[in-house]
């Protein structure tokens, strides 16, 4: 039938490459399977989450708090932020999302990290603007590419930082030289996702910088660090006037009732994330110093991710090493769409997934 008889969508949307997760199924036939292809919190929620999340459901019939007061109140808390300038959203990606339609028109650009998250693009051309890519240097955000990206057009700056799916991050003052070289107009996104991670002096996810002035948002997850992927909790740090704004086009309801319950729990439970980060610093190191012992190039990584890099040679490609450790359980990410062809992005995941992935590969090295 021809086309002319049914909806079409607007110019461009059928122009977005759609978002593809990592893989979640292995080949048939294999026994066990390591996810390590969504960069999941392999130590799990935590219990106490858990448990709220079962106390809530016995009460399904009952509409959310449209406010999720309570997960506010509670990030405020544990933060020492302003409660009024918190916002909750179902995943980050909401926030994301919004953002973009909120303050970006046709016509006009968005700036993202030429090897940052794939969605950026996505929400910029979900809204008629031109997704504008800029450079890095050695696999890191480089802020004067950003700046000489911007034009008289550029409406909001995307930077995941730490950055995925490299894993390398920019240090607090470059985050400020950003900010002062933007216009005023321009809206600066720092995706902080990773945050819990990083244990160095020179970073900070970036609440100082939305404290001081009126066109910087933070955006977190509860997704990474506290386990609760399947939650969908996002939240944002924002002046006054973004959360009013944003206040208008959100969902009703856009939170549900077991991902605020779980949320609050999960902010309690500090013990479980110093675990969950402690067990990341260690197998992050021991898997990143192994790999590179087998003469395989990882890129130095804050997160709960490796960016692993492999030959040229076809028979030692990324490619055939994913098919490799996909025919032997362990799930590693493709990366192909962030520019890096050759390589294979690694979640750390529990001891037994880590040690099975280095000795994977060293067999398959050697084959």
């Amino acid at each position: 039938m021809s086309t002319q008889f049914r909806p079409q969508p607007r110019p461009g949307v059928m122009e977005i490459d759609a978002y593809v997760p990592g893989k979640s199924h292995a080949p048939q036939g294999v026994a066990k399977v390591h996810k390590l292809s969504a960069n999941e919190n392999p130590l799990g929620p935590s219990p106490h989450a858990v448990e709220a999340a079962r106390a809530v459901a016995a009460n399904l019939q009952l509409y959310p708090d449209g406010a999720a007061t309570r997960l506010r109140e509670a990030l405020a808390a544990r933060h020492g932020l302003n409660v009024a300038n918190i916002m909750i959203f179902n995943g980050s990606d909401e926030a994301l999302a919004l953002l973009a339609r909120a303050y970006v028109g046709e016509g006009e650009e968005g700036i993202y990290s030429a090897h940052g998250f794939l969605a950026y693009p996505i929400y910029i051309r979900a809204v008629g603007a031109t997704p504008v890519a800029a450079k890095e240097t050695d696999e890191r955000s480089d802020v004067d590419s950003i700046l000489a990206a911007v034009t008289d057009r550029t409406r909001i700056v995307y930077l995941t930082n730490p950055n995925n799916p490299t894993g390398t991050y920019l240090p607090f003052e470059e985050i400020r030289r950003l900010h002062a070289g933007l216009p005023k107009n321009v809206l600066l996104v720092i995706d902080a996702a990773y945050a819990e991670f990083v244990r160095r002096n020179d970073y900070e996810a970036g609440v100082e910088l939305v404290a001081g002035n009126e066109n910087v948002v933070m955006t977190r997850t509860f997704s990474k660090a506290y386990g609760l992927g399947g939650a969908r909790i996002g939240w944002i740090y924002a002046p006054s006037h973004i959360i009013d704004a944003l206040e208008r086009i959100r969902d009703p309801f856009n939170v549900n009732a077991v991902a605020i319950a779980a949320g609050v729990a999960a902010l309690d439970d500090r013990d479980h994330v110093e675990r969950s980060v402690s067990h990341n610093e260690h197998w992050l190191r021991w898997t990143s110093e192994e790999l590179e012992k087998l003469g395989l190039r990882v890129t130095p990584s804050v997160t709960n991710f490796i960016l692993i890099h492999f030959p040229q040679d076809e028979r030692y490609s990324a490619a055939a090493a994913d098919a490799y450790l996909a025919a032997r359980g362990y799930l590693l990410r493709r990366v192909s769409a962030y520019g890096f062809p050759n390589a294979l992005r690694m979640s750390i995941g529990t001891e037994e997934a880590n040690r099975g992935v280095v000795a994977a590969l060293a067999e398959f090295l050697k084959a």
